[in-house]
């Protein structure tokens, strides 16, 4: 999986020690030490792991429905989906599909995503690696249609894609904001890429994909969209999103502005946290990270490779990033906007922010992933059993943006714009948007605090009822949300004109 199978223990460095002796003498050790490298330092940020569960068998991954139940469903490597209500200390199986995949190693149940209108349609994904031959297998299930929190076992496979050798899987899956699924393909394994896979867009491997699971093409399930790189007669495969990719074990999306933040597993010597786009091409087997590999078959300095946004080392007995998740959370946990990862082999916790890397906490854990819940909080997920919540041990004051507030009729929805003089203000509420919208947040329309309910977004929307008379004359309203601890956001001013 992610982490390439290489674990903490004393034979592991004593190899890693000769292949330094070895690597500081060589050309590409020259090369690379001629480059910037952005070595995390201490952070100033002070996290702490709440815990959550424990006695879990291998577990590789934590995420949320996004259906607003709040629960947590955690992948077991050995084929199992748990699901955790909140509050809850103890999981129930959500679907066992152990009897149809291959476990161990870098193999096994890799993935799971939610559909994004799972609420209603109860669909569902996984990303697992298939018993008979170790093939990566795109499969979709459903939740059961009378209990929600147990899961049909019929499966409808989607996409199959052969795997040269066990390692190098990827095996995350996620929605994006555009409503299509993608798919992580590393780069079909052994070490450097003998196939020069990752660089063939004739291949699926060492690339993210991207289909439209709700829109099937003939006899296919699925279709990939027009807009893909290489769709249509364009030489390549219609679903691939982006190339260059040696093994992008974990990604994730901002919930702000939708960038793909990916960590992909170097090789021998860098890690790297890349924001892929349409049509991006990342440099594996070429480049690792931003260093070349003298691997070729193309040179360092050909044009079209995107750079990583960071990249750390193995110093230090660091070996293989665990990508993480954008902090967009209420609860101060982490710097909003700050991008929070770690290294599967030391168990460090790194922070990105501004283009700066910290550590911000030295863990014994081995993590395989990190996940979501659905107010935007970050879990860690330990292999060996275990999955806990980062919180801030010095509660970070988050100050609300307030991006756009709207008057809208309370009985259907509708917004009204322009706003007029209206007789009876209460049958109207206003619609706060934004970000860090703390648990407890409130509007405040023309210094007056109303009944402000949580909106249909945690943290990011509020929605406040109306006095009688705050729309009984010609004026302006002035609207601000105020958090728990007295911050404040920015004032937007609503104009109210003369009954229409």
């Amino acid at each position: 999986m992610g982490y390439d199978s290489k674990a903490k223990t004393i034979s592991f460095l004593v190899a890693l020690l000769g292949f330094l002796l070895i690597w500081t003498n060589s050309p590409i050790a020259n090369l690379a030490a001629s480059k910037h490298t952005q070595e995390p330092s201490p952070s100033t940020v002070r996290i702490k792991l709440e815990p959550v569960l424990s006695g879990l068998s291998s577990p590789l991954y934590i995420t949320n429905a996004h259906d607003g139940a709040n629960r947590l469903f955690i992948l077991e490597q050995a084929g199992r989906i748990r699901v955790l209500q909140p509050g809850a200390g103890s999981t129930s199986v959500f679907l066992d599909i152990s009897s149809k995949l291959i476990s161990g190693g870098e193999q096994g149940l890799l993935g799971l995503a939610f559909h994004p209108q799972f609420s209603t349609n109860r669909r569902f994904f996984v990303d697992y690696t298939r018993r008979s031959d170790g093939a990566t297998v795109i499969a979709e299930y459903r939740a059961s249609a009378s209990n929600p929190n147990i899961a049909d076992t019929g499966e409808t496979i989607l996409l199959t894609i052969a795997q040269p050798f066990s390692n190098h899987n990827g095996g995350m899956v996620e929605f994006g904001p555009d409503g299509y699924l993608y798919i992580g393909m590393g780069d079909g394994g052994s070490a450097n890429d003998p196939g020069n896979r990752a660089q063939n867009t004739q291949q699926l491997l060492g690339k993210i994909l991207r289909i439209d699971v709700d829109q099937p093409d003939g006899a296919q399930p699925y279709s990939s969209p027009v807009t893909n790189p290489y769709f249509g007669a364009d030489p390549g495969r219609d679903e691939i999103f982006a190339i260059g990719l040696r093994n992008p074990w974990r990604f994730s999306f901002d919930r702000a502005n939708g960038d793909l933040y990916v960590g992909d597993v170097g090789q021998n010597a860098w890690e790297e946290v890349d924001i892929v786009t349409l049509g991006g091409n990342y440099g594996w087997r070429v480049m690792e990270a931003n260093h070349c590999t003298n691997l070729g078959p193309a040179s360092c300095g050909a044009p079209g490779f995107t750079p990583a946004i960071a990249e750390y080392g193995h110093t230090g007995g660091r070996c293989s990033i665990t990508g993480g998740y954008v902090y967009r959370g209420s609860k101060g946990s982490l710097p909003l906007g700050s991008y929070v990862y770690g290294d599967y082999c030391t168990g460090e916790i790194f922070l990105l922010e501004g283009g700066a890397q910290s550590l911000l906490l030295d863990t014994n854990l081995a993590i395989s992933s990190f996940g979501e819940d659905e107010d935007g909080e970050i879990y860690v997920v330990n292999l060996n059993g275990t999955v806990s919540r980062i919180g801030n041990a010095d509660p970070v004051s988050t100050t609300p943006q307030l991006n756009s507030a709207v008057v809208r009729k309370r009985a259907t929805g509708r917004v009204i714009d322009p706003v007029s003089v209206k007789e009876n203000g209460k049958k109207f509420e206003i619609v706060a948007s934004g970000e860090g919208f703390a648990s407890g947040a409130v509007i405040t329309v023309n210094g007056v605090e109303s009944i402000t309910a949580a909106g249909s977004t945690p943290g990011r929307e509020l929605t406040a009822r109306l006095g009688r008379d705050t729309l009984s004359a010609p004026g302006t309203l002035s609207v601000i949300v105020q958090n728990p601890d007295g911050t404040r956001s920015n004032t937007i001013v609503i104009q109210v004109v003369a009954a229409l």
